[in-house]
Formats: structure tokens, sequence, C-alpha cells
């Protein structure tokens, strides 16, 4: 596995490489300081590319959440994890808004290595913390609950009512995807083909009006709270 980092701090990129290699989990394609670089790097052809991207949000000129969306523009199979120290919600939805394979809080640096190969299997990985601000139930949840929209565009009340028009095989599917589960695990969990998983995904985000099975996830965890 070929993993890239862009964190503002040498340090951080360095220690991460270290991590990442030492225990056998990824090689270092290449790493960056800023956003614009992190831009280049990508974009400077296929062989550039690494499985996953390690991205911080906070970094010199162009942010890591811009440099996130151009990049997921120009691919959008680009496998992005944000790894950083902010932990505000509005970080975490504009990251997971974007299409993000996962969000991770820096201190908890033991679960990189095991993070990076979840998202290389297909999953959606979010921190206890990360999953704590998307769900609401830290203590930063306002008392106008009823006022919230989520990335998508709904609100709670629509949100439910949207999640409402899913059969009960497709509302087993949305909640399994929201566990992180990949296409395979799903299918084996439910007894399905593959295919059959993916059509039901591919279902679900058009009936919702969501892009991504990020957006999905999150849909169904507000929907959950």
């Amino acid at each position: 596995m070929k993993i890239a980092i862009a964190d503002d701090d040498p340090i951080v990129c360095s220690s991460l490489q270290t991590i990442l290699t030492a225990s056998g989990t990824a090689d270092v394609l290449w790493t960056a300081n800023d956003g614009e670089k992190t831009c280049r790097q990508y974009m400077a052809g296929p062989a550039q590319h690494p499985d996953v991207l390690l991205v911080d949000v906070q970094m010199p000129g162009l942010n890591g959440i811009e440099a996130a969306r151009r990049i997921l523009e120009f691919d959008k199979a680009a496998r992005i994890l944000f790894l950083t120290t902010f932990a505000d919600q509005q970080y975490i939805s504009q990251a997971m808004a974007l299409g993000a394979r996962g969000y991770l809080i820096k201190q908890d640096v033991a679960s990189v290595c095991p993070a990076v190969q979840a998202v290389m299997a297909g999953q959606i990985v979010l921190g206890a913390e990360v999953l704590g601000k998307l769900t609401g139930s830290t203590s930063n949840r306002n008392d106008h609950a009823e006022n919230r929209h989520t990335e998508n565009g709904y609100g709670d009340g629509e949100l439910a009512n949207a999640l409402a028009t899913l059969s009960e095989r497709e509302r087993d599917v949305a909640r399994l995807v929201a566990q992180g589960l990949d296409n395979r695990q799903i299918a084996a969990q439910l007894f399905l083909s593959e295919g059959t998983v993916r059509n039901r995904i591919s279902d679900i985000l058009d009936k919702l009006a969501l892009t991504n099975r990020t957006q999905l996830a999150i849909a169904w965890l507000h929907a959950e709270r």
C-alpha cells in the first residue's frame, strides 16, 4: 500500500512515515507541507496517486479541506483520510460531506495504521470523538435541534421523512454503511451478492439525493440521534 501525507509540520510527516513503514502497513510515496503542494503532487500523474492520502485540516495557504475538495474534483476515486488536531464539528461535517473516507484526531496515533487499512478496504473511519460530534451526542449540541440541517440540506425532520421512504432492506444496507462496513461485509451479513449491495446503495443515494456513501453514513447517524 502507498500512502501520501499532507501536514504543515515536517516532524509529524516524518513521525507518521516512521510509524507506517516500521509497522509494515504502507510505504510513503510523498509528503507535502501545504495545500497547494499537496494538489500539485497528487495531480502530477497517476504514479503520484497514493492508495490513501492523509491530510491535516489547517495548512498554510490552501487549507486541507479545500485541497481535498480540489483533489476529489480531479479524482473522485481518491481515498482521503483527515488526521488533525481539530475536532470542530464544522470541519468534520465539511470534510465528510466532500466524500472523505474518514476523520481522526491526532492524539489517537495508535489508530492510524488500522484506520489506513480500513480505508483501503473501503470502510469509513471515524474516531469516537468525531462520531460524537457528528451525531450531536457531545456537549456542543445546541438547544434548537429542530433547526439544524445536515450537509445534504435536509432539516432533521425532513431527513427522517426521506429515510422513511426506504424499504426495509435498503434501511438494513444504510445502517451497515453507517457502521463503516464495505460492500463485501454488507453482502455477507445480509446474504446478498456484492453487485446487489452496490445497486442497493446506488438506489438509496438516488432516493436521498446524496452523492456518496459517506454522506449516506452521516445522514443515517443524524437520523438515529
